[in-house]
């Protein structure tokens, strides 16, 4: 669709033009931070007896007692001398000087100015509005990408001309712009001063600066957008997929098997499918000369993930060989209010030509799975066509079907081309090439007067619900898309509502780590939104971001759920249904060996069967290696301990009976027909398993793989077995008979299982220090501070050996933790008491030397490992735990593991620092029907506020160095138990609020 705006239009949306009315135009508080005045709109003149604008001041102020930074930008001394004449240089938050760009002189601002007023105000562009009067300011604002532009045309006569400029809206006084008080009170970012609040502003922004070929891979995986549906990585609209950028797309739940033939016999992979790049918009003056993201052409290059709404910005300056130069401005957003829609809107602004412009949109079903270095040797194609075409009067449509699984995906998008000036002649040629169809535009364009284009997209899949067919319902739900600019609303709502669900703010000395926390958050809704609640799909260990672990579902979901059932436990719900609809694939997996029960994959991808390859490709040695990682059969204990999470957080009986208790009696089942016992002993044991701990999948020199009393496993095993009892008692209590047979538990097993949890063996060696597993105090000490020498980066310490001919399983060195993790899964005290209950005296001290003992042989392999070591030293070293803590709130945005953030962003360990800034520091439980606190918070730390959802009550807890305070806000659920450490039990009911000193 083309759209130009005719000279009566007063007010253009930024997609299509309409006609002020009467009635006032409202301002979109909730998307703004800042709103910038130009001198001519704030003065008549600046003659030293200019009359203020009154107008003006009444918005001013408005916007000031709301919590909204403003500016006002003057172009010489003259100017700030009549400002401070009218009293009016204190009225605004900031008085910019056009002399501090060191730009020429003019009598209108760059976008330079701008760009340094939003700067000087700490707030991104797109966060900020415009207001001005001259035709050459809305451009400013326009090129410089403001996230709305206000042009005022008091005296009636310049409507046309500031809307062919750029002008989102026309007012003829500031008088008819509404504030929204209802938007304003959805502010919850805000704090009540300005001057503090403009400096939060960075928390919210992750920024880059200018082309970086090396580092785009990982500014895509951190720049993702996406709803918990669906999720696009960060790339270039006008990027190709090459050894820079990878523009894929991913479905929750969309995944395919191939087969390769690898040394003789066939490699079966099953892997999240990249689905076809939707993204794909680009431009160029002259026909089939496409302009690149990268190389020396581009300047004031800018991209930014705004985090609190959930969209992409990228600004930059293309100045091709004949000097012409074109600003291009971006907004991305995959929609987390209509999670089928995805949209971007681009402006071009031709600084200094007229001529032609062509713009091309297009759908690429063309795509692979070829992100990954290590799975290059193997099948990555997962789409074949299945239809497409074009819809008129514009529009396109993609249908592919995935070759194993016989998933239909569609895509249909449209493109519309907004031109200010209603005579130009807006040619569009198609394109059908196949698995491809695209749409070029031709586009006459003037000097200064901005172009812009909407491409708006709806996929669906014939997984979906309440769907005929899938090209069908995208087609028909792109048609009934609206406008950019209301898609965007509406999706900064949806995510306005998400964030006061889930934001964890934590105040510190010396510089906050908001802005990791809050990429941290994002990254956690983007993966697992409550869009996700009615799809059959788990949750990924790098989210639906990259193609890292081929999106499998590992154990690391157990990082994940401790989040969710605190903040969104209608997700972890879903996410446990995931896993009990599996259940069956698991119970034949253990029949498969010989067990009872159900025993779950180490890598979950559709089915529930096992996905973990057998061997994996050494990217150092060039040769594949055995793969013994399905040996990990403590997921299942993990998908057990979520259960109970959820219950315990949610009290949702219904949710037990129905499908909880099951899963955790199938699964402790299974763990119970491990466990066996030892006549010399007189103990039960288990062998031929695998901990947490990577690099350690046997004994060295041994024929078979497998570990014995991994004490993990084994202790995590009595906690399971003494939950599933509690739980067979408790359902006998509310449903009365036998909740044993209901479940199908005899007897006899029951018995067994209470023996179970008093002579379970758990391995010790020194001075009371938990072993790893038997005989780990006896493997040779490891030259740790030798190979970080050699090799800088030693994660992937098992590849070095293995290329060296040697093993980890020689050594005391662990990739990640393992007997810590009882520690970060498990309070202290609960430790010492299952310990105790199999006749094992554990004292303080044992523990302290525990953590000591495994800080020391640690090679941080995975990216969980510092949110674990952060944890367990929580209590004993703080100082330690703080840094930890910080060093995994760096680990993808720095990159620490070596150029694995490309690949996906890690999110059991983004889970796992908010989990520790919550549970960890706030000494935060769910356990016996009570919720536990009892904070220690590190040095560092000034004060954390959350918002809980706990047993259907929604719990405001703040805490700082002194006091703690809980207050609930008014709701229909029961009185809950609170237990705050050194105070007596309480309990707190709807609209009370409980303040206790920290102890």
């Amino acid at each position: 669709m083309f759209g130009r705006a005719p000279p009566t239009v007063q007010v253009n949306s930024g997609s299509e033009p309409r006609e002020v009315l009467p009635a006032a135009v409202r301002l979109p508080l909730e998307r703004l931070d800042a709103v910038l005045f130009d001198l001519d709109v704030v003065l008549r003149d600046v003659a030293p007896d200019a009359t203020p604008s009154p107008d003006t001041v009444e918005l001013v102020e408005r916007l000031r007692d709301l919590g909204l930074s403003t500016a006002v930008v003057v172009t010489h001394q003259r100017c700030r001398e009549a400002l401070r004449a009218g009293g009016l240089e204190e009225l605004f938050t900031a008085v910019v000087d056009a002399d501090d760009t060191r730009q020429p002189k003019r009598a209108c601002p760059e976008p330079a100015t701008l760009l340094l007023a939003a700067g000087t105000l700490g707030v991104h562009p797109a966060r900020a509005a415009v207001v001005d009067a001259t035709k050459a300011g809305v451009l400013a604002a326009r090129a410089a990408g403001f996230g709305l532009v206000i042009g005022l045309d008091r005296d009636g006569g310049a409507t046309a001309e500031l809307s062919r400029h750029g002008a989102d809206l026309v007012l003829t006084s500031l008088r008819a712009a509404a504030i929204d008080e209802d938007a304003a009170r959805h502010r919850w970012w805000q704090t009540s001063r300005t001057t503090e609040a403009s400096v939060g502003h960075a928390g919210w922004l992750l920024d880059y600066a200018g082309v970086d070929p090396d580092g785009e891979g990982i500014r895509e995986a951190l720049c993702t957008v996406g709803n918990g549906y669906l999720a696009t990585r960060g790339a270039a609209p006008e990027a190709d997929t090459g050894p820079g950028h990878y523009p894929g797309t991913y479905a929750a739940g969309v995944f395919n098997r191939l087969c390769t033939r690898v040394h003789g016999h066939v490699h079966e992979d099953e892997s999240l499918v990249n689905l076809p790049n939707w993204l794909v918009l680009r431009w160029g003056v002259d026909q089939d000369r496409w302009v690149s993201p990268d190389g020396p052409v581009i300047s004031e290059y800018r991209q930014s993930l705004d985090l609190r709404a959930g969209v992409l910005h990228r600004r930059y300056r293309y100045v091709d060989g004949d000097g012409r130069a074109t600003t291009v401005v971006s907004t991305t957003l995959v929609s987390m209010a209509a999670p089928h829609l995805a949209a971007i809107q681009t402006t071009f602004v031709a600084e200094n030509w007229s001529g032609t412009l062509h713009v091309c949109s297009a759908l690429d079903g063309q795509v692979t799975n070829r992100q990954v270095a290590g799975y290059a040797p193997l099948a990555g194609r997962h789409l074949q066509p299945a239809g497409q075409g074009p819809d008129d009067p514009v529009g396109l449509w993609l249908r592919v079907r995935t070759s194993q699984s016989g998933i239909d995906v569609a895509f249909a998008a449209r493109t519309r081309v907004l031109v200010p000036d209603a005579q130009a002649d807006v040619q569009r040629q198609v394109d059908m090439t196949t698995g491809r169809p695209a749409e070029t535009f031709t586009v006459p364009v003037c000097e200064g007067q901005p172009v812009r284009v909407e491409k708006t997209v709806a996929c669906y899949t014939s997984r979906d619900r309440a769907v005929t067919e899938p090209a069908t319902a995208a087609r028909q739900a792109v048609a009934r898309a609206a406008s950019f600019d209301d898609l965007l609303t509406t999706h900064v709502h949806a995510w306005r509502r998400l964030w006061e669900r889930s934001h964890v703010e934590l105040r510190a000395d010396g510089g906050t780590p908001a802005l990791a926390l809050n990429l941290h958050t994002y990254h956690l809704l983007t993966a697992t939104s409550p869009n996700l609640v009615d799809l059959d799909a788990g949750v990924g260990a790098r989210g639906l971001h990259g193609e890292g672990y081929r999106g499998h579902v590992f154990w690391d979901e157990v990082f994940v759920h401790r989040v969710l059932v605190l903040h969104l436990p209608e997700v972890s719900r879903a996410l446990l249904l995931y896993r009990w609809r599996r259940l069956d694939a698991a119970r034949i997996a253990a029949a498969a060996v010989g067990r009872p029960g159900a025993m779950f994959p180490w890598q979950s991808g559709s089915d529930g069967r096992e996905e973990t390859p057998t061997e994996l490709f050494n990217t150092r040695s060039d040769q594949w290696m055995p793969d013994h990682s399905a040996l990990q059969r403590h997921v299942g204990l993990a998908i057990a301990y979520s259960v109970w999470q959820y219950y315990q957080s949610t009290s949702d009986l219904d949710f037990l009976r129905t499908y909880g208790a099951e899963l955790m009696v199938e699964i402790a089942r299974f763990f119970a027909d491990l466990a066996e016992e030892d006549p010399g002993t007189g103990r039960y044991g288990i062998t031929g398993v695998m901990g947490p701990d990577e690099f350690h999948d046997g004994y060295p020199d041994a024929d078979t793989p497998g570990l014995a009393n991994n004490a993990y496993t084994n202790v995590m095993t009595v906690w399971l077995l003494h939950r599933v009892l509690e739980v067979v008692d408790l359902l006998g209590c509310h449903d009365g008979g036998n909740p044993a047979d209901a479940l199908s538990v005899a007897t006899e097993e029951l018995g067994r299982w209470r023996d179970i949890t008093t002579r379970m063996y758990v391995p010790f060696h020194g001075r009371q220090i938990i072993s790893q597993f038997d005989g780990y105090a006896d493997l040779a000490e490891f030259d740790l501070p030798g190979y970080t020498a050699r090799y800088g980066n030693i994660g992937r310490l098992d590849l070095i050996l293995a290329a060296e001919g040697d093993s980890p399983n020689r050594y005391q060195i662990g990739k990640q933790a393992d007997v810590l993790m009882l520690l970060y899964l498990l309070s202290a005290e609960e430790l010492r008491d299952l310990l105790a209950g199999l006749g094992y005296r554990w004292p303080r001290q044992a523990l302290r030397r525990t953590v000591e003992y495994y800080v020391e042989r640690i090679s941080h392999g995975s990216t969980l490992c510092r949110v674990v070591y952060a944890w367990v030293q929580a209590r004993t070293d703080r100082a330690a735990s703080w840094r930890f803590f910080t060093e995994a709130l760096s680990a993808d945005i720095s990159d620490t593991q070596g150029g694995t953030t490309r690949e996906g962003i890690h999110l059991g360990a983004m889970a796992g620092t908010l989990d520790l800034a919550e549970r960890g520091y706030l000494g935060l439980e769910t356990r016996h029907d009570a919720l536990w606190l009892n904070p220690r918070l590190p040095q560092e730390m000034v004060s954390l506020h959350t918002l809980l959802t706990y047993r259907s009550h929604q719990l405001h807890l703040t805490v700082t160095r002194h006091d703690l305070t809980l207050a609930a806000s008014p709701c229909n659920a029961r009185p809950v138990t609170v237990r705050v450490a050194g105070h007596p039990p309480t309990t707190i009911s709807s609209g009370q609020t409980i303040t206790v000193p920290v102890k």
